[in-house]
């Protein structure tokens, strides 16, 4: 059994392990699978600190079971759209969600997800549990949460609460399951050696050089390629069909109700505008905001005697902050409007104060508090008449969107008495998307993009699964209304007439043919060559010109060597010859050299082979513990509340 162990005292050589150890975590596999939360110690002992819970938890349902520990859809829902909301940071596009379930982002959530509770399952198993205490001194040890006196500044801790606005109770909760999965990780693959064998062999393959003597053979080095005959052409044509098949396309129409094409915003009266302005004021404006000044102190005597020596200008406000170990750049709190701050006591101070003086002592939730307010952005708010076009668009809306069943109920009536798609759009002055040949990737036969289908990937996959004459259920669109579809003709993928075709066919064969012959011309030189003959001479038959290239790199072209080309020379004996494809060309070579530095073990370089080993191995090892628990405890996953929860179904 795992015993856990007890986190070292602050008089250790490593300060603080648990804080060392999550911080080193997030390099790798190992600790994107244990570092659930992404601010991992932001705030990791809110309510050991008395902070009331500011959020509430969403649903309850469970989407997966490991053992005894259940996932929610909520966790799996908030999972998703972090990864999501990453992954399109990092490409700077938006993704739909079938492209996000095409590159397989709900299985790696879903994955992640499965290993965090399969390690929470055996932690509450082995009785692994982190202490208040221990927690406590986490944040309080923790750089980033101190002041320039290098102590722990409730302020600052208060202030990146704030900015982050994180649930502390659950997140607390994640916090200890995530120092748990630490020491069971830690107690499971730490302390792991990579064996010299590998060291060395990563060693040869990193290091090893080599040089070549080189011809590169152009196209024309083959001669005037002969006009092909029929036959030739019919041949070639039919061993390659499949480069000469027509996709299948289809005719398609398309009904779409959509809320924004429905909404009537002259429709909206100004009696109704006017209400709504007033209703929601708030939003058509912005709300005061303040520059809030703080200092905390240990009791409400010392504040009042620091207000005292502030207010008989026998020390300046900084001043007193400094004296009392504040950090100047932590002393604002920001720029914030009243509901921005937390704390509530704090709150009504600082919006009660005059620009440029001192509270009194304020008790709030971090201790005692001096304020100073020393900007005031008053509130705005936008008239009626800038502002009564977006009203009139959000009430025809709104309209449009609660009419959207009924008006979805009229056209299951008119469908079900078998009225055609044209007549319905017409009827009810709706938009009809019509094409007579249209691609899986909603393209036309011009080539041109069909304009007008909402929800491109899940309604033309739907339109490619249906068949002529078919009863197709109306899809649900992400703005809330419908499509419906027919599709009237099929013309099914099949290989393209050779007539329609041949002068594709002809370029292609004279491509081929080229590299043919070319692949020939290179055999017949690395023939000579193994044979005895120089390159030298081969190249000077051959009207070329021999180049020498030395220290090149596994994988990593060089010159006129492509990858391909370098990969090739890698794989050839020393003075062996070989050839390999250079694009339109093709290359020639003899392998002169192979080098590498000595191995030695213990060195840097080894060292660092070692480091970057060891996580592989620990990643492995885990990989390996975590599956075993998942076979010993049994995981139920709910396919339907997955699909529900990272937003599958309409």
């Amino acid at each position: 059994m795992i015993a856990a162990r007890p986190l070292p005292s602050a008089e250790t050589k490593n300060r603080n392990p648990m804080l060392t150890n999550m911080r080193k975590a997030s390099q790798h596999w190992l600790g994107k699978i244990i570092l659930s939360v992404v601010f991992v110690f932001l705030i990791a002992g809110v309510a050991i600190f008395g902070v009331e819970e500011f959020f509430r938890a969403g649903s309850t349902s469970s989407v997966a079971t490991v053992g005894k520990t259940s996932i929610s859809a909520e966790a799996v829902r908030s999972a998703y759209q972090n990864q999501l909301q990453r992954y399109q940071s990092q490409t700077r596009r938006s993704l739909t969600p079938d492209q996000a379930r095409a590159l397989g982002i709900d299985r790696q959530v879903l994955a992640q997800l499965v290993s965090e509770a399969s390690l929470d399952q055996q932690t509450a198993t082995l009785g692994l549990s982190i202490p208040d205490a221990a927690v406590l001194r986490a944040i309080r040890e923790e750089k980033s949460f101190q002041g320039a006196n290098g102590q722990f500044d409730p302020a600052l801790f208060f202030q990146t609460l704030q900015r982050a606005g994180i649930n502390e109770t659950t997140f607390v909760r994640e916090q200890r399951a995530v120092a748990a999965r630490l020491q069971l990780a830690e107690a499971v693959a730490s302390d792991l050696h990579v064996p010299e064998a590998l060291r060395e062999a990563v060693h040869r393959y990193t290091t090893e050089r080599r040089a070549v003597a080189a011809v590169m053979l152009p196209p024309s080095v083959v001669g005037a390629i002969p006009a092909p005959t029929d036959e030739a052409l019919k041949a070639y044509y039919d061993e390659n069909k499949y480069a000469f098949r027509a996709a299948e396309t289809r005719a398609v129409n398309l009904l779409v109700l959509d809320p924004q094409a429905m909404a009537k915003p002259d429709a909206v009266s100004q009696e109704d505008i006017a209400k709504r302005y007033e209703a929601d004021k708030a939003k058509y404006g912005t709300p005061e905001r303040r520059t809030i000044q703080q200092i905390v102190f240990p009791d409400e005597a010392s504040a009042e005697a620091a207000r005292k020596t502030i207010e008989a200008n026998e020390a300046p406000f900084e001043a007193v902050a400094a004296q009392n170990g504040a950090d100047a750049k932590n002393l604002t709190l920001g720029t914030l409007t009243k509901a921005e701050l937390f704390d509530k006591p704090v709150a009504d101070a600082a919006f009660a104060l005059p620009k440029d003086t001192v509270s009194q002592p304020v008790k709030g939730r971090f201790g005692t508090v001096l304020l100073r307010v020393t900007a005031i952005e008053p509130e705005t708010l936008k008239p009626l008449a800038d502002v009564q076009a977006d009203i009139a668009k959000t009430i025809a809306l709104e309209r449009a969107t609660d009419g959207i069943e009924a008006a979805h109920d009229a056209i299951e009536d008119a469908r079900a008495n078998t009225k055609p798609l044209a007549d319905i759009a017409k009827e009810r002055n709706l938009p009809l998307v019509s094409s007579a040949s249209m691609s899986a990737q909603g393209i036309d036969a011009e080539g041109k993009l069909v304009e007008g289908i909402p929800d491109r990937d899940t309604t033309l996959a739907a339109l490619f699964r249906a068949e002529v004459g078919g009863d197709n259920e109306a899809l649900r669109t992400k703005s809330g209304g419908y499509v419906w579809y027919d599709v009237t003709n099929i013309d099914r993928a099949h290989d393209k007439p050779f007539d329609s075709v041949r002068d594709e066919v002809a370029a292609r064969w004279k491509t081929a043919e080229t590299e043919r012959l070319l692949a020939a011309k290179a055999k017949e030189l690395t023939d000579r060559l193994d044979k005895g003959e120089t390159l030298e001479a081969v190249a000077q038959s051959a009207g070329l010109t021999v180049e020498t290239v030395s220290d090149i790199a596994r994988n990593q072209p060089k010159g006129d060597l492509t990858a391909d080309v370098v990969n090739r020379i890698f794989a050839t004996p020393v003075d062996k010859s070989a050839s390999a494809e250079a694009g339109e060309r093709r290359a020639v070579f003899k392998v002169t050299a192979a080098t590498m530095p000595a191995y030695v073990s213990g060195s840097p370089a080894d060292a660092a082979i070692a480091k970057r080993f060891e996580a592989a191995l620990a990643d492995d090892v885990l990989g390996e513990y975590i599956g075993e628990v998942q076979k010993s405890v049994g995981i139920t996953v709910n396919q339907t509340a997955f699909r529900r929860a990272i937003g599958g179904e309409y």
